[in-house]
């Protein structure tokens, strides 16, 4: 009979003990509201609370990884994208994150998308392709400066994947590739104009120096005869030979 008439109230001082005892970790800390007014912030460790006068809020010190889904933008040169990023950020004031807006995590990730939204749509497609530290940039300083109130930190964001509709991706592939053959026709112009340099300062030489003319033409002759199955015979005539033939004429 004595157990069971203590049972209640062993079972009233459990249910008092976890309502007044809380653990919090290294990166936890907890927010206290004493009748609802908020009267601190306590932790890391073992905190104790009043039962029925104090409630606390337990709020995450770490950097958190959300994912901005990807988002229908219309780019300044009117170009229709999809665009998704990650946003890197954490807690800095528990106390503002609890009182200053309802739910911190929910209010930054519906931010974070009309931001994202707002940003890209500033910027030509080439500039969103080739400018994406700078657009990166900016997203941070926004975020930051719109989250400050909320006792809240962005550290980084992070554009990930910008999707183009499959018509631009072949205009984009036919501009490369057209680019790729300008290059290449612009080098091969350049090495024959080098190639012409050469032919002229060696045209130069060998009009100076007459023997370099004939040793040019024997090498030349040797260069046509050799090789494998090859029956041609040549036999040279002396230059000066053949100058006395075309003046008879």
């Amino acid at each position: 009979m004595e157990l069971f008439t203590i049972l209640p109230f062993i079972l009233i001082l459990i249910v008092l003990m976890f309502n007044t005892i809380k653990i919090l970790n290294e990166y936890e800390r907890a927010v206290i509201f004493r009748l609802g007014r908020f009267t601190g912030i306590r932790g890391p460790g073992l905190i104790i609370l009043i039962p029925g006068v104090e409630k606390m809020n337990r709020v995450d010190l770490r950097t958190v990884t959300m994912d901005v889904p990807s988002q229908d933008i219309i780019s300044k040169d009117n170009v229709t994208l999809k665009v998704n990023a990650v946003v890197y950020f954490r807690v800095e004031f528990p106390d503002k994150a609890i009182i200053a807006v309802e739910n911190f995590l929910y209010a930054t990730g519906q931010i974070a998308q009309t931001t994202l939204r707002s940003v890209i749509g500033q910027f030509e497609l080439d500039e969103i392709l080739s400018k994406r530290d700078l657009i990166n940039h900016k997203l941070q300083g926004i975020l930051d400066e719109q989250t400050e109130p909320w006792g809240i930190k962005v550290s980084a964001v992070e554009v990930k994947a910008i999707d183009l509709p499959i018509e631009m991706q072949r205009a984009m592939a036919k501009q490369a590739e057209a680019e790729r053959n300008k290059r290449a026709k612009i080098i091969s112009a350049q090495g024959e104009l080098e190639a012409s340099y050469k032919l002229s300062e060696a045209a130069t030489v060998l009009a100076q120096e007459k023997n370099a003319i004939i040793l040019r033409y024997l090498d030349t002759m040797k260069e046509i005869s050799s090789g494998e199955g090859k029956s041609t015979t040549f036999f040279p005539l002396p230059i000066d030979f053949i100058t006395n033939i075309m003046k008879r004429d």
